[in-house]
């Protein structure tokens, strides 16, 4: 039966009405051109473009995942939002470079900074990782969720799970495919706003019904809210011994996040996701000027911070209802019969949360948050990738096309990914250890494209040779690791203790991002300097010391000192929050 009253329906109908009617209004503006449909016609203001980047990102598999490590975890995963200040070297450092190279895909970058090759080889890759982690894990999550606020639905033999990723899915590729990035970025807007309101009352109504912060606090104790303790495994004697040490490898770990990783390795894949993935930059590309770019992220940033309080804090006031025995119901299903947390039930926590504490009416528009979350975050990448099939390879294998042929074929890509979306369904809800082992895949896929761009915008004797030197060696590792680990995690198969396979399958993940980043630098800074340096004409502008004097210049006068404080605000904030959060 469903948790649903009439009055929440109304608030959930009201929600797609509004983004149908956005859709329309997109629709009947002019949007037959290529900058039109994949960059919303290079116009949107810093607002939109803060709030679309925020909303990308945010996908319900966020919302779940959060609140459930903030059940079984406190505050440990902050870690990964407060890097924020990722966000800030994108609008500071890349943006200048990107919006003057006039791009429309970071792969089409590669090209001007290294080859073609360069440009085909991450278009690819791209396109897949898309596949396998975004859309997966999207969906997966988003039943999680129908599966708790309607588990009795069941509409010729399709359970709430297949209902609810169906209408999703579906809705979402229309008005994206219609509305192009324009439809997407609007209604991204809008739902930033009504995710972090909805949010925003779950945490709020969630203490209510404990009691208070004080009470929160004294049912979850200090530990709960610290930064620190929960990444460093028990019996640890030395912090910077990054595995267990009862084990016979040294080396070898596979427990709580280290923080050894989570310094070295989560920065690398933070800067990979905000300054190089298509996913994220295509919406700066799409700013009216270098200013509102900045500013968009700048915007980003400030509501980066927010999910520390809006969705790991409601896992922490789940576990805290359960355990006080103030929810029975909500015990019964994340708690075992001796009162402690079963770590695979953690992800109901936030639709738990949303199914009883909150009113008729609310519960509504907190919904409507959730299929807000879910929805923008399968826009962006069903926008995205549709972008880096026409614009990096459609485009280049038919050159003559037009520009409403470009658009045609940008609406039968999304069209594709939408059909991909529902075919995944069936695999990602008889696999309920998919989500935790999609998280892993970003870790082996991010360190050879951090090192490439990175490398090649900050020094300028970086070249082709040593790029595919690089993205082949670590792409090549990446899927060597996700080769040993797919069996085990999709069928249990186990490799023998001590064998090759199992020192790899049983490295952390971290560690091993960590080794693909350090060979791709080593690879490409050798191979760059053992072969020719590239034509300083053709990286003109491409890179930091080949900005010409008009390139600076531009660059100074897009921003004002109080784009300055609002970034030094942004950074003041991450400070107190780690300093605040120290058990």
């Amino acid at each position: 039966m469903s948790v649903l009253a009439p009055i929440d329906w109304i608030f959930i109908l009201m929600y797609f009405a509004l983004i149908l009617g956005i859709t329309w209004w997109v629709m009947r503006q002019k949007n037959d051109t290529s900058d039109e449909y994949f960059l919303a016609g290079r116009n949107l203001g810093w607002f939109v473009v803060g709030a679309s980047i925020f909303a990308s990102n945010i996908g319900s598999e966020h919302i779940v995942g959060l609140a459930g490590s903030g059940a079984t975890d406190g505050v440990a995963m902050a870690h990964y939002e407060l890097h924020a200040w990722c966000l800030l070297i994108l609008g500071w450092l890349l943006a200048p470079i990107y919006m003057r190279s006039k791009i429309y895909t970071m792969p089409e970058f590669l090209e001007k900074r290294f080859s073609t090759s360069a440009r085909y080889v991450l278009s690819i890759i791209s396109l897949v990782a898309y596949v396998l982690t975004k859309v997966a894990v999207g969906i997966f999550a988003g039943g999680i969720v129908f599966g708790v606020l309607m588990p009795e639905v069941n509409v010729l033999g399709l359970d709430s799970f297949w209902l609810g990723s169906i209408l999703v899915i579906v809705l979402t590729g229309l008005y994206t495919i219609l509305g192009g990035l324009k439809a997407v970025a609007y209604t991204e807007a809008i739902q930033t706003v009504i995710l972090i309101l909805g949010s925003a009352l779950v945490t709020w109504y969630g203490l209510k019904a404990l009691g208070g912060w004080d009470e929160l606090k004294a049912i979850t104790g200090s530990e709960a809210w610290n930064l620190w303790k929960p990444i460093v495994p028990d019996g640890m004697i030395g912090t910077w011994a990054p595995v267990k040490t009862d084990t016979t490898m040294a080396w070898y770990f596979n427990g709580n996040y280290p923080w050894l990783g989570m310094l070295f390795c989560a920065p690398i894949i933070g800067m990979w996701y905000w300054c190089t993935d298509q996913y994220i930059v295509q919406r700066i590309l799409s700013a009216a000027n270098l200013t509102q770019a900045r500013r968009g992220t700048i915007a980003a940033a400030f509501f980066k911070l927010l999910p520390v309080f809006i969705f790991i804090f409601p896992g922490i006031i789940c576990f805290a209802l359960a355990s006080s025995g103030k929810m029975p119901g909500i015990a019964d299903a994340i708690l075992d019969s001796h009162g402690n947390m079963v770590a695979a039930n953690a992800q109901q926590a936030f639709p738990l949360l949303v199914a009883t504490v909150l009113p008729a009416g609310i519960r509504g528009i907190v919904v409507a948050g959730l299929l807000a979350a879910l929805m923008s975050s399968l826009a962006g990448v069903f926008n995205a990738s549709s972008t880096l099939f026409t614009m990096d390879l459609y485009s280049k294998y038919k050159p003559e096309t037009s520009e409403a042929g470009l658009v045609r074929v940008g609406r039968i890509a999304t069209a594709v990914m939408v059909v991909i979306g529902l075919l995944w369904i069936p695999v990602i809800q008889g696999s309920r250890g998919l989500y935790d082992y999609l998280q892993s895949v970003q870790g082996y896929l991010a360190p050879p494209i951090f090192v490439v761009f990175f490398f090649g915008v900050f020094n300028k004797r970086i070249n082709a040779k040593g790029c595919l030197a690089a993205l082949g060696v670590g792409f090549a590792m990446g899927l060597f690791r996700l080769a040993i680990d797919t069996p085990v995690t999709l069928s249990g198969h186990s490799y023998e203790e001590g064998s090759f396979f199992w020192i790899i399958n049983n490295t952390f993940f971290q560690y091993y991002s960590l080794l693909i980043f350090i060979v791709c630098a080593i690879v490409i800074t050798v191979v760059s300097y053992a072969t020719e340096a590239p034509s300083l004409e053709k990286i003109k502008g491409l890179t930091f010391s080949t900005a010409t004097q008009e390139d600076r210049a531009y660059t100074k006068a897009s921003y004002t000192m109080m784009d300055v404080i609002w970034s030094v605000l942004v950074c003041v904030l991450i400070v107190v929050i780690y300093l605040s959060f120290t058990g």
